[in-house]
């Protein structure tokens, strides 16, 4: 098993969403928000969403809206995985 960096995610009230071992943010919009950590991706689901915090250096984010969803995709899951299996 690889050496990891501890990771967290919590939702307050399906209105703020906190992260941390963030490394990236690869897209967002007022609908969905995708980052990168080191086991793969998360998407956030909602409205309204917008960023008020991430940190590179600390891996720390955040983000406020009406969270609809929340799913985590693994490293290597993905329709091309699935495809050439």
């Amino acid at each position: 098993m690889e050496n990891s960096v501890p990771h967290s995610l919590s939702i307050e009230q399906c209105k703020k969403v906190a992260a941390t071992a963030i490394e990236s943010v690869d897209s967002f919009s007022d609908k969905q928000i995708v980052m990168s950590y080191p086991q793969g991706r998360i998407v956030v689901a909602g409205s309204g969403m917008k960023i008020i915090n991430f940190s590179k250096s600390s891996g720390s984010f955040a983000a406020t809206g009406e969270i609809i969803s929340v799913r985590y995709i693994g490293k290597g899951v993905g329709f091309k995985s699935k495809l050439f299996k």
